[in-house]
């Protein structure tokens, strides 16, 4: 965020726990609305990996040490082969689908590893798809190892999901030399999402996904592999970077929900699309010493009395809520810490402690933790605020349907953020690059942003994130229509 004071003033691997509370039922809506659904999937957590008795891998990989990682690589390509085999044919894309029949591994930990694809691969810790030998290729050193260590079995299969999808741009000519490298990775993201919807949905003979805690891991991975925040002389890495959190997984989702047929219509107009009005590049040079490359407010109690502020100025509500940072019991609600709302007094209760530790600065690099920064606090803070702003419709606000309903309206509220406005003080916050992934982490790893009045939540963090964006690129109207 970005501390406005008068004039402009600039201030501002994964250990996964979605805890979001007790579960709540849904009622008859659209299915990717439910939210007892991913998509059209039901929510529900279970095993995620390799199937019991799935077939061995087949192939022969290049330089390989015949490990149980490089067997477990060549069994997603295997799976992925039979899943292109059978989806291609329902696309327009053009041409045929031919399985990718050249595969390698090299350890990047070696000095010594052999050049692949006319590049050396000592210290590149990667997988790619190289378009001129028709070659699929995998660090079994340290990427995949640490992809399985942190995000299991399954985010092998999700990391050669996107890999393959670089080989199917090539045989479809959904790209060409010219075309942005983030239209490039989007595009191989939602053949990724769709492939995953694939395993979900249980089609696959080798790999299985729960739409709950699995997915939150695959999703967890995107997440971490973002393009870090750019400054003010980085506006080219907009087009030539993988893109930022939300771009990754927005992505993703598309494939999950719509199918490869809607990734191969995924280009920079419809990625500007989904960007336009959001803070894409700080103002200032960014730290480059700090890998988060951000700006963090102090979350004290002028930060948080700030938010509100701001957020009146935006919504204008009759009767404003107020804050109080003193535990109080609520006669109308079980919400609780860090931040709750209570209808009967009109009040955002805020344990400031807990929102500090929530919002203290930390990555997956230095700390081993998922990205989280002020905006991970100050997000859940804004979404008890909603809260507010639908008491005063009078709409419901318990069930899965008021959580999500929730999640939408704080994206509709971030989005309001984007620009400085007049408060009644002349303090405010803004949005700034960068807080957007660190609300939609929030979102997959504490959930609190997309819980009722009474703190409940829903199951699947995709879920909670899909209503988020909905918000972005919608409006309040539209998420009061979507989370009836």
């Amino acid at each position: 965020m970005r501390t406005i004071a008068g004039a402009v003033a600039a201030s501002t691997i994964l250990l996964l726990s979605a805890c979001t509370g007790t579960v709540v039922a849904g009622h008859g809506v659209s299915p990717i609305n439910d939210p007892n659904h991913v998509g059209d999937l039901p929510a529900a957590d279970g095993p995620s990996g390799v199937k019991q008795g799935a077939p061995e891998p087949t192939g022969t990989v290049q330089n390989t040490d015949h490990g149980d990682t490089d067997k477990l690589v060549l069994l997603a390509v295997n799976d992925l082969a039979d899943f292109w085999q059978t989806t291609y044919p329902t696309t327009d894309f053009k041409g045929k689908f031919s399985p990718v029949p050249n595969y390698a591994s090299y350890d990047s930990r070696d000095p010594n590893s052999p050049q692949m694809c006319g590049s050396d691969t000592a210290g590149l810790i990667n997988a790619f798809y190289c378009p001129p030998d028709k070659l699929m290729a995998w660090d079994r050193g340290v990427l995949v190892p640490a992809g399985r260590k942190w995000f299991g079995d399954i985010s092998v299969a999700g990391l050669i999901g996107h890999e393959y999808g670089h080989a199917i741009q090539r045989m479809a000519k959904l790209v060409t030399k010219k075309t942005p490298v983030v239209v490039l990775e989007q595009q191989a993201d939602c053949f990724g999402g769709a492939y995953m919807h694939y395993i979900a949905a249980g089609d696959s003979k080798r790999f299985q996904v729960s739409t709950g805690d699995g997915l939150n891991h695959v999703l967890a991975g995107l997440i971490t592999l973002r393009d870090p925040t750019m400054g003010p002389n980085e506006s080219d890495m907009l087009e030539d970077g993988h893109g930022t959190a939300l771009d990754r997984v927005s992505a993703f989702q598309i494939g999950f929900n719509s199918g490869p047929q809607a990734c191969g219509k995924i280009d920079m107009a419809d990625i500007e699309r989904r960007r336009e009005g959001l803070p894409m590049e700080l103002e200032d040079e960014p730290n480059r010493d700090s890998a988060r490359r951000g700006t963090d407010v102090p979350l004290d109690q002028g930060a948080f009395t700030a938010l509100v502020d701001t957020l009146n100025a935006v919504f204008a509500p009759k009767n404003p809520p107020k804050v109080s940072f003193d535990a109080a019991t609520c006669p109308d609600s079980k919400g609780g810490s860090p931040a709750s709302y209570c209808p009967a007094t009109n009040t955002i209760v805020l344990d400031l402690p807990e929102l500090q530790k929530l919002g203290k600065p930390a990555d997956e690099i230095k700390q081993k933790l998922l990205l989280q920064g002020d905006n991970t606090a100050l997000s859940i803070v804004a979404s008890r605020y909603m809260l507010a702003i639908q008491h005063e419709k009078g709409a419901s606000l318990t069930g899965g349907s008021a959580s999500l309903r929730t999640a939408c309206l704080t994206a509709v509220a971030e989005r309001g953020m984007a620009k400085p406005v007049k408060t009644a003080n002349g303090d405010n916050l803004t949005l700034a690059a960068g807080d957007l992934d660190k609300a939609v982490a929030g979102l997959l790893t504490n959930g609190i942003a997309a819980t009722d009045v009474n703190g409940d939540g829903v199951l699947a963090g995709f879920t909670r994130i899909a209503a988020f964006r909905a918000g972005l690129i919608g409006d309040q109207g539209s998420c009061y229509d979507h989370f009836a």
